[in-house]
């Protein structure tokens, strides 16, 4: 019966990425990395009108008709721009709490969606509150939709973070009226329109640029001995604002004794207070842009880190792959005598160097490729006893008809009913008469000394299996050559270091050697899980038989030949991997040598292969809305560096195979389309194993390329 995939997750997926793609935006418009407002500001504007200028720093427009309007002698309105911040709005209200005192907080929406608790403690402890719009926008050079979202954005902000709109606004780079643009008119007639009391006001400390607490204070108090009243403009956030807190304190330190009253605005000019208390729904329409906010918030810092964290992740792989390569290199190349088992008693002779050997070739329509996979197992200077047996897994084309036709000695067919690649493996291993098995695909070419060089390891009885060195034939198109930087890199770079560290988690199906005494001590080739070379290797790995790597046992495969054949092959092979990983996770715990296999692969598959994957797009999705929203150079470099890093692997890893570097030319590309679809894989599995689903086999059509006669070519390949 056929399994049906899972595909709604699909579309949880695409949604997932869109509301990624949506809070990244978010939280970059609101701190003004994406869709600023411009800034042309004309270097000689037009002047406001003269009744507007001359007038007071309160305009009142509801009736269309502008009213300005001033502070009653001995009060003082203190105003703060631009927060709530988490640092400094505190600071100040603590000072204006001792001192008895209130004042306005005219609050940039976004930092009040992203400190809603403090905005309630401004209104909490009497203080009141104002917009300053919700990305600090200049309202005089945005058009006015812009202006009118900013200003709805920082009500919906309030209505979330405290449960009120405000009538109070300023706009940002306003200062006294007296200074008062044509442009800024505009804006503030706009404002008034739709509700809004204008505030400007008749001292600017100008304490964001921290001249000193002195000449703010000298500022604020310019019309102290007539006793006037005034709003006095400060900071609440922007940066250090030190000077800004001490200079509210000696301000009230000096007013208060002479009967100056510190209030609010509204409270000053026996307004209604600017407070307004909202519906249920605006409410919860508020507190949805507020979780949003933070959310957005959050996944930025989140993102960043687990950036930094992926690099870091990377680059300690990358050394360690290389180093543990350097290691393999020195220790297979050393020239010395081959490693000899313990004797067990005296007299008895070392292990036959060439012992008889029975290769397995489990076929399932492989009519384009198994007669060169045949020929060229015969084709062999291996000394010893050879058997070959070909296991038709009910092939519903003609590949038994091919190999009998072929009429070779040596060659045994074995026809079944279709039951996939473990049983038709288990069913060669019952024939087989050898202690020495090699397993081979039905895809698969062997050089003339691939046998002799798979088997030489096993004259050291602790090997209980031997990986070969897998590589690809059909690397011509730019997807070929992708897939051989693939193997060469990643999947040969990783087996040597498992061959250094003996905790090698996977023999390719491609090219492996096995004792019979080892697989019959696990059970032989296991059929539940879709990734059976990886769940026998560590079965294997885990009763302490030695599992190693030898670089020159070469065996040419022919990859996938289309990104839907690789897709199908990957998301099985990976799969059935994180199946394997689970079938063994108790050798984490385990003592002995299958713990030591457990805790040194299992949480180096987990990391490598399964999370990081798993975060990658959203990592990657990151690093493109830095390079278009934020600073580019970050990003960049960062590729850059990750690319020239590979680069250098890749070359070293292509050296050590005895390989050319022309290929790599291609590495720049591979981030582009290739990394993104293995990260694809990766979801999907991980989807479809937490779905509970059961994943059906996928073949991969065959092209023939060793029927072409590129065996030929690719054999000339030699090592040193």
């Amino acid at each position: 019966m056929r399994v049906r995939e899972p595909r709604g997750h699909w579309i949880l997926l695409l949604l997932g990425g869109t509301a990624l793609t949506v809070l990244l935006l978010l939280d970059g418009f609101a701190h003004g990395a994406v869709g600023e407002a411009p800034r042309d500001v004309p270097k000689h504007p037009a002047p406001a009108p003269q009744h507007v200028v001359s007038g007071g720093p309160v305009l009142n427009m509801a009736d269309g008709t502008p009213r300005s309007r001033r502070m009653p002698p001995k009060t003082i309105a203190l105003t703060f721009d631009d927060g709530p911040d988490p640092e400094w709005t505190p600071r100040l209200l603590d000072v204006l709490r001792r001192h008895d005192a209130h004042a306005t907080f005219f609050t940039v929406g976004a930092r009040v969606a992203e400190n809603p608790g403090l905005t309630r403690r401004i209104l909490h402890e009497g203080h009141e509150i104002g917009s300053h719009t919700y990305t600090h926008a200049d309202l005089a050079t945005a058009p006015a939709w812009r202006g009118r979202l900013e200003m709805d954005l920082t009500q919906r902000a309030l209505a979330g973070a405290a449960g009120v709109h405000t009538r109070l606004m300023r706009m940002p780079y306003s200062s006294r009226p007296d200074g008062l643009t044509a442009p800024e008119w505009r804006a503030a007639r706009r404002a008034g329109g739709d509700g809004y009391i204008v505030v400007l006001t008749d001292r600017d400390t100008e304490d964001w640029a921290r001249p000193g607490t002195a000449n703010i204070v000298e500022t604020a108090l310019a019309a102290e001995r007539r006793g006037e009243g005034a709003v006095v403009m400060l900071h609440d956030a922007g940066g250090d604002r030190a000077q800004t807190v001490a200079a509210v304190e000696q301000i009230l330190d000096r007013l208060q004794p002479q009967g100056y009253r510190f209030t609010t605005l509204t409270q000053g000019l026996g307004m209604p207070a600017a407070e307004v208390p909202v519906s249920a729904p605006e409410k919860a329409a508020g507190w949805t842009l507020v979780a949003a906010q933070r959310a957005a918030s959050t996944l930025t810092g989140t993102m960043g880190a687990l950036f930094a964290a992926a690099g870091l992740l990377y680059v300690l792989r990358l050394l360690l792959l290389l180093l543990f390569a350097h290691v393999h290199m020195r220790r297979v190349r050393r020239p010395g005598p081959p490693v000899m088992p313990k004797m067990k008693g005296y007299g008895e002779l070392p292990p036959d160097p060439f012992p008889p050997v029975s290769v397995i070739v489990p076929a399932y329509n492989e009519e384009a490729s198994i007669r060169a996979t045949v020929a060229s197992l015969l084709d062999t200077d291996y000394p010893g006893a050879l058997e070959v047996i070909v296991v038709d897994d009910g092939s519903t084309d003609s590949t038994a008809g091919i190999v009998e036709g072929l009429g070779l000695p040596g060659v045994q067919l074995i026809r079944k009913p279709n039951g996939g690649k473990p049983s038709a493996l288990n069913a060669g291993l019952f024939v087989a008469r050898s202690e020495i098995l090699v397993l081979v695909d039905g895809d698969t070419v062997f050089q003339r000394d691939t046998i002799r060089h798979l088997v030489a390891p096993f004259v050291d009885s602790r090997v209980g299996a031997v990986s070969g060195n897998t590589k690809v034939a059909n690397r011509g198109g730019i997807l070929g050559r992708w897939q051989h930087i693939e193997y060469v890199i990643g999947f040969n770079l990783d087996r040597r270091m498992f061959d250094v560290l003996q905790c090698m988690p996977t023999v390719p199906g491609a090219i492996g050697a096995f004792r019979r005494s080892v697989l019959a001590e696990v059970g032989c080739v296991p059929s539940d899980t879709l990734a059976e070379d990886t769940d026998l290797t560590m079965a294997i790995c885990r009763t302490g038989a030695r599992v190693v790597y030898q670089e020159k046992a070469i065996a040419w495969t022919e990859a996938p030949s289309s990104l839907r054949q690789l897709w199908r092959q990957r998301y099985r092979w990976c799969y059935g991997t994180m199946q394997a990983m689970w079938k063994h996770r108790r050798s984490i715990i385990e003592r002995g040598d299958s713990g030591r296999f457990g805790r040194r692969c299992l949480p180096y598959l987990t990391v490598f292969q399964v999370i990081l994957p798993l975060f990658a797009p959203a990592v990657d999705l990151f690093a493109l809305f830095g390079m278009f929203f934020l600073d580019p150079a970050a990003p960049i470099l960062t590729w850059t560096a990750f690319v020239v890093a590979q680069a250098a692997a890749g070359a070293y890893a292509l050296w050590l195979d005895h390989e050319p570097i022309r290929p790599l030319w291609v590495l720049p590309l591979q981030q582009f389309v290739y990394r993104q679809l293995m990260y694809l894989v990766v979801v999907q599995s991980v989807v479809t194993a937490l779905l509970g689903s059961r994943l059906g086999w996928h073949t991969i059509r065959r092209t023939g390329t060793f029927s072409q006669g590129q065996e030929q070519s690719q054999g000339a390949v030699r090592y040193r």
